[in-house]
């Protein structure tokens, strides 16, 4: 599946679905909810969606300028309906070209541990201790980007 990929505003109705994307994909199923100050500490950070044939959107993550060298990717959500079918992949090396264009050179992120593999067929390494995010174990892990 051929996805278009764009940087969504901060507050337009297309980074609301992506706030509601990542919502039934990432808090729902822990029983969390975004908080208005989670939502807006976000202002200042890239908003990246994927987008199908039909313009119907089917992925998003976050990303967060981190320091010179650094972009931290996070909250990376795919539809349900269309996960184990490359998008995920598409989405991350996506993020990786805006990084690269922001003049990054390491891409780093929280990665839940069932999502390890993942990363790793992507060409993450984990590095330091699992560690506790949102109530569930969690590996850091970064890419150098070229």
């Amino acid at each position: 599946m051929k996805l278009r990929f764009e940087l969504v505003e901060f507050g337009s109705n297309a980074h609301k679905e992506t706030i509601n994307l990542r919502d039934d994909i990432l808090r729902k199923p822990l029983g969390l909810k975004f908080t208005k100050e989670q939502l807006d500490a976000e202002f200042n950070q890239l908003h990246l969606a994927g987008y199908n044939e039909k313009d119907e959107l089917v992925c998003c993550l976050v990303l967060m300028d981190y320091n010179s060298e650094k972009m931290k990717m996070r909250q990376v959500a795919v539809a349900q309906n269309v996960q184990t079918k490359g998008i995920g992949t598409q989405l991350v090396k996506a993020s990786e070209n805006v990084a690269l264009e922001k003049g990054k050179s390491i891409m780093f992120c929280h990665a839940r541990e069932v999502a390890v593999p993942f990363y790793v067929k992507n060409g993450y390494n984990t590095y330091g201790e699992k560690f506790d995010e949102v109530g569930i174990p969690h590996f850091k892990m970064e890419k150098k980007l070229v």
